[in-house]
This record gives structure tokens, sequence and C-alpha cells, in this order.
């Protein structure tokens, strides 16, 4: 034993089970030159107690799958994760997750490694991803000790990217709801919040499509680009 392994903090410890399905987990994929419509994409949101990056954690996970063009209404995800040791922030005036439901949820190990295994090999869509990307990270590192490497696109990007003409850079996922005329009848919980996204996700890959951005890893290749131009801008 290292003089200095006892100031390195412990690792979540899993049942045999856990590590089994952990160790099964597909190594995480990078984005290919297949066309949009071949790439399966998992569409996720979370539920959180706060925006705190650092203190607050996932209250829920909602996710659904758009595959060969469509959303596949067969593969979707959804779990409460349990939260007894954590106090319910304002938040929870908007997704609804009471006292109750978040008792009622599930080991956020099982949640974590259910949720991993429906993802598989696929890249992650998400609406401001970076937020998602980084909680989701934290969660599967302290519950199951995993590192997340999947790539996540942000749909809050790609909406400003491939339609300026809607001069709605900074806008929330309601306005491009909003903007489109999606008719969305349910909102504020994640479910409800990954569906509307990959309804927008769909439309955003029609216009990558007819910009001649025909692949995943051109659409991240332009929007790096894209991103790179609006910071140099706002100096």
């Amino acid at each position: 034993m290292s003089l200095f392994s006892w100031l390195r903090p412990a690792g979540p410890t899993l049942t045999a089970e856990q590590q089994r399905q952990l160790d099964q987990l597909p190594d995480a994929p990078t984005l290919r030159d297949c066309s949009l419509r071949e790439q399966r994409w998992v569409v996720v949101d979370l539920e959180t107690t706060g925006l705190n990056l650092n203190k607050d954690v996932v209250l829920s996970i909602g996710a659904v799958v758009i595959e060969d063009g469509a959303i596949d209404f067969s593969q979707q995800f959804e779990r409460t994760l349990q939260r007894n040791d954590h106090k319910l922030g304002p938040s929870v005036l908007l997704h609804g997750l009471g006292p109750s439901a978040i008792a009622a949820g599930c080991d956020p190990q099982e949640a974590l490694l259910d949720f991993m295994a429906f993802v598989g090999d696929s890249p992650l869509l998400a609406f401001h991803a970076p937020f998602d990307q980084h909680m989701l990270g934290r969660a599967l590192k302290d519950s199951l000790g995993y590192r997340l490497q999947h790539p996540f696109l942000d749909v809050a990007d790609m909406a400003p990217l491939l339609c300026p003409q809607a001069h709605i850079r900074e806008a929330g996922l309601d306005d491009w709801i909003d903007w489109f005329k999606l008719q969305v009848f349910e909102r504020h919980n994640a479910s409800a919040d990954a569906m509307a996204t990959a309804e927008l996700a769909l439309i955003l890959f029609s216009r990558a499509r007819a910009q001649e951005i025909h692949s995943p890893l051109n659409l991240q290749q332009r929007l790096s680009q894209w991103k790179r131009r609006q910071q140099r801008q706002s100096f």
C-alpha cells in the first residue's frame, strides 16, 4: 500500500453484479462520418436540486432515442433517483419532484447503470448540454467511479448556427419551441423536456442537411467553428 493512499478518498462501493454491469458498458464512441440519419442519438434531460455545478445533484433522468431519422418511442428512459441526504431547493417548483417522489425513487447507482446501458455507444444531445454533461459526469463519478467520455452536442448551439435568421441566439428551449411553432403539451420534467429537445433536434438535422452538413462529425466541426467565431466577436 502506498504511504499516501489513505489520503485518497475511497471510491464508491459496488456489488459484484453492479461491477459486472459497469465492466460490460461499451467504450465511449467517437462521432463518425456516417449520415445524420444513420446515427443513433440519445437525447437527455436532467432535473437537479439546483444549478450549482459543484453542490447540487441529479434528481431525475429523462431520455429518448432518435434513430433512422425519427424519434423511436419504443426507446425511452425515465428514472427518479433517491436523494434522502439532499435538501430540495426552489427548483422543485418547476420540476414538481417533492420529497415523496424522491423517497420512492431508484437507487442512484442502479439508475445510472441502467442509463448508461441505455445510452450504449451512442452520442448524446441536450439543450444547454454543458450543464447536463457536467452534472451527469459528476453523478457517474461519485456513484460508480465511471468517467463519462461520450460526445455531447448542444442543441442550444445547433439552433442559432443553423437558423441565424431567428436572431435569438441566447434563447431558451421555450423560445425555440415557439419559433418553430412546435406543439408541446408538457414541460419542466426530464422526460417531457427530452422529448421536446428531440423534436427540435429533428428539425435542426433537416436544416443541417440543407446546409451540406451530412454527418455527426461534420456537425460537431461546424459547431466548434461557430462557437469560436462567437467567442471572438464577444471580445
